[in-house]
C-alpha cells in the first residue's frame, strides 16, 4: 500500500510526488488522463515559478523546450500601452502545459513515484472514525471495473474540477463572478512590436494582457512559431458563442484596433478550448486522510500569469503537509496548511483581485497607463509584483 496517494498528475501532484518520493515516502499518482495531453493555460511560468522550480531541482528539460520571457505588457481600450522588463535580469519562461506537465511528471517517476495514468476517479472512500469523517482512499474506475486504492493520506490535485473535493462537498461555483475562457493556438501571428530595444534576442518576447470592456486577451508566443491566445469573458446572454469558440475567437480578435492587423494572416492550428466558469471556492478540508493541492484547493482569475506559482509552490506545501500528517497524526494539520497557503498566497490573490477589477472599467488602464509614464517606478514595482520577482529574489 502507498503511503500517499495523490490524486492528479499536473504540476502540483507531479511537485508534492517529487517532494514527498525524495523524503522516502511512497506514492501513487492517479490521473484519468494519459500523458503529454493538452490543457488550457496561458502556457507561461513567471519569475517567481521559475525560481521555485529551480529551487527544487525541477528546471530539466523545461529551458530547451520554452521560450524565455522578459517582461510584460498591458494595454487598454483606447491604445494606451504599458509595458516593463521584470527587474534585475529576472526572467520567466513560455512552454506549452502538454510539455511542461509531461516534463514533471518524468521528473516524478524519476523520483520514485508510481504513475498510473488513465484512471479516472470515481469518488472517494470515506468513514467515519469518532465522529469524524475520514478519507482512505479512493475508488477509480478503468476498461475493467471499479476497484479502491488504499493510504493514509490522499492528496487531491485534480484540478479546479475536483471529483474529490465537489463529491465532499468543499467546493462549489460562486455566483461572481462568472468568467469563462475560450483559448487556441495560431501560427503566422504577428509579435508585438516591442516598446523598447530589447537588451538580447532572447529576452525579446513579452507576456501580453489586453484588457477590455468586459473582457480581456492574452497573448503569448510559444515554441515552434505558434502563438498562445485566450479570451477570458463573463457569461451571460451571449453564451451561445461559446458552442462555437474558434468563431469567438476570430470575432474578439477582428474587432481589436491592436490585434487585427497582427491577426489577419493567422492560422488557427489546434481546436479550441472553453473552459468555465473559471472561479471555484473551496472550503479548507477539515477531514482527516485528506489534503487539497493546486486548482482543486480553490481556482482564481489569476490575470498576472501566476496559477502555475500557486500550483507549484501549493503542491509543495501540500507534501510538507503530509509529511506532518504521517509523522504526527492528523490534528492541526488542515489548519496549519490553511494558514500555510494564507501566508504565501494572501498577498497575491489580493493584487489579483485588484487587476481583475481593471476588467470592469476599462478607463483605469488608460490612468494608470498615463500615470505610468510619469512615475515609471510605479509601473516596475507592479511588473515585479505581477511575475513573482520578490519571491524569485528569496
Amino acid at each position: 500500500m502507498s503511503d500517499v496517494l495523490i490524486i492528479g498528475a499536473g504540476p502540483a501532484g507531479a511537485v508534492a510526488g517529487v517532494v514527498l518520493a525524495r523524503a522516502g515516502v511512497r506514492v501513487r499518482i492517479v490521473d484519468r488522463a494519459t500523458f503529454p495531453r493538452d490543457k488550457l493555460c496561458g502556457d507561461t511560468l513567471n519569475p517567481g515559478t521559475v525560481a521555485h522550480l529551480s529551487r527544487l531541482g525541477l528546471m530539466a528539460g523545461i529551458e530547451q523546450r520554452s521560450l524565455c520571457v522578459g517582461g510584460m505588457c498591458v494595454t487598454g481600450e483606447r491604445g494606451v500601452a504599458i509595458s516593463g522588463r521584470y527587474p534585475g535580469g529576472l526572467t520567466g519562461r513560455a512552454i506549452v502545459r502538454r510539455d511542461l506537465d509531461a516534463l514533471l511528471l518524468e521528473q516524478a517517476a524519476a523520483a520514485g513515484c508510481e504513475v498510473e495514468t488513465g484512471c479516472a476517479v470515481r469518488r472517494p472512500v470515506v468513514v467515519e472514525d469518532g465522529g469524524r469523517r475520514r478519507v482512505t482512499g479512493v475508488i477509480i474506475g478503468a476498461a475493467g471495473g471499479e476497484r479502491a486504492l488504499a493510504a493514509p493520506v490522499t492528496i487531491a490535485a485534480d484540478g479546479r474540477r475536483s471529483t474529490i473535493a465537489f463529491g465532499l462537498g468543499l467546493a462549489r461555483h460562486p455566483a461572481h463572478p462568472r468568467r469563462w475562457a475560450i483559448g487556441g493556438y495560431y501560427q503566422d501571428f504577428l509579435p508585438r512590436k516591442n516598446a523598447e530595444p530589447a537588451e538580447s534576442a532572447e529576452n525579446a518576447y513579452f507576456g501580453e494582457m489586453h484588457v477590455r470592456r468586459g473582457r480581456y486577451i492574452g497573448v503569448a508566443p510559444v515554441p515552434g512559431g505558434a502563438t498562445n491566445v485566450c479570451v477570458v469573458m463573463p457569461s451571460g446572454g451571449g453564451d451561445d458563442a461559446f458552442g462555437d469558440p474558434a468563431a469567438l475567437l476570430v470575432r474578439e480578435l477582428t474587432r481589436d484596433p491592436l490585434l487585427r492587423d497582427r491577426f489577419a494572416g493567422a492560422r488557427l492550428v489546434s481546436t479550441p478550448v472553453v473552459l468555465g466558469p473559471l472561479a471555484v471556492d473551496v472550503d479548507a478540508a477539515a477531514i482527516d486522510g485528506l489534503l487539497l493541492a493546486g486548482d482543486a484547493a480553490g481556482f482564481i482569475d489569476p490575470m498576472t500569469g501566476d496559477g502555475l506559482r500557486f500550483a507549484v509552490r501549493g503542491g509543495e506545501l501540500a507534501a510538507h503537509a503530509a509529511l506532518r500528517a504521517l509523522e504526527h497524526g492528523w490534528t492541526g494539520v488542515a489548519d496549519q496548511l490553511a494558514a500555510d497557503r494564507r501566508r504565501e498566497f494572501g498577498g497575491k490573490w489580493r493584487f489579483n483581485r485588484v487587476l481583475r477589477a481593471l476588467v470592469s472599467s476599462p478607463g483605469a488602464v488608460d490612468a494608470a497607463a498615463r500615470g505610468a509614464r510619469f512615475a515609471p517606478g510605479i509601473l516596475r514595482a507592479v511588473i515585479a509584483r505581477a511575475g513573482d520577482c520578490p519571491e524569485a529574489a528569496r
